[in-house]
């Protein structure tokens, strides 16, 4: 078990951290569907109201937050004393959709609800490019007996293009970039697999099939499950691992290979972003005791294009 300084207490499922050069966090609380920055000191304050379900968010060029919100296809459960996203709603669900939040005034604005007629189920989490072009994931829907195929896509953040670009994908959920942008990464939850594909172009990338063995960047044994990821200086993919055992950061390097399992001991372990003036500082949110934790990153830390 790592060594970890608590930052904040009682958050209603945290996501999405980002750590903000004054040495605030940024997040979203998706059971309190509100974005909420964490001061230094532990405080925390409500930035704005986000009716659904807001998982992930990111800065863009224009330094509006770009929302992943999935719409409320979660329900908040208890489960042995922990917060678990539990089957979806049908009357508290509002639709998938990408949101722009303006810092400065207030504004929440939706951009996208579907793709070529299909709807957007479940956004999950995103990434700038350096071009300012958003990749993210839509992780999709299991309801009842039904579960969503979904997919990866490319938008632009003025809402004039979105598109598809890798499908079909089992629950992608984290996403991210090498540090020299020419790869992506994601990470599918209930496959447990990392999965890399080149980009070729701006929102483009190399052919991709699923059943394809050499796209598998690394997969678990047993059941351990992938949420939210981010990429370090040393190009490694640093993927959130739920699991009543081994739940933490896995890190794995860029040629596939399991360099360590960093274990926080909170079986709904979701995301990890990096901050502090050399970006060795690592943010964690353990979703289901409900708390933001940090610690000292051992590998090189990696500023967001944005």
């Amino acid at each position: 078990m790592a060594e970890f300084t608590e930052v904040a207490s009682g958050l209603r499922f945290p996501e999405g951290p980002i750590a903000m050069p004054d040495g605030s966090v940024i997040l979203v609380e998706m059971f309190g569907k509100q974005i909420t920055r964490v001061k230094p000191d532990g405080t925390k304050e409500k930035v704005a109201d986000v009716p659904g379900g807001p998982n992930g968010i990111a800065f863009g060029p224009d330094c509006g937050l770009y929302i992943c919100n999935n719409g409320g296809s979660f329900s908040e459960v208890d489960f042995l004393g922990l917060t678990f996203p539990g089957p979806m709603v049908e009357a508290d669900y509002i639709g998938g959709r990408i949101q722009r939040y303006d810092m400065e005034t207030g504004e929440l604005k939706v951009l996208y609800t579907e793709c070529n007629g299909n709807k957007l189920r479940g956004p999950n989490d995103i990434v700038f490019d350096a071009h300012g072009g958003m990749w993210f994931t839509d992780h999709g829907i299991r309801h009842g007996r039904h579960a969503d195929l979904s997919g990866i896509y490319y938008a632009k953040i003025d809402g004039s293009m979105i598109k598809e670009v890798v499908f079909p994908t089992d629950s992608p959920n984290g996403i991210g970039l090498s540090p020299d942008g020419n790869t992506l990464y994601w990470a599918e939850t209930h496959t447990g697999r990392v999965f890399h594909l080149a980009i070729t172009a701006p929102g483009e990338t190399a052919p991709f099939s699923p059943i394809d063995p050499s796209l598998c960047l690394c997969g678990l044994p047993g059941v351990q499950l992938f949420d939210s990821l981010a990429v370090d200086g040393d190009g490694n993919v640093c993927v959130a691992t739920l699991g009543l055992q081994t739940a933490g950061i896995t890190v794995i390097s860029p040629k596939g290979e399991v360099l360590e399992q960093i274990l926080t001991g909170d079986p709904f372990t979701t995301n990890i972003c990096f901050g502090g003036p050399d970006f060795k500082t690592a943010y964690i949110t353990l979703s289901g005791t409900g708390r933001l934790v940090s610690m000292p990153w051992p590998y090189k830390g990696l500023k967001l294009n944005f």
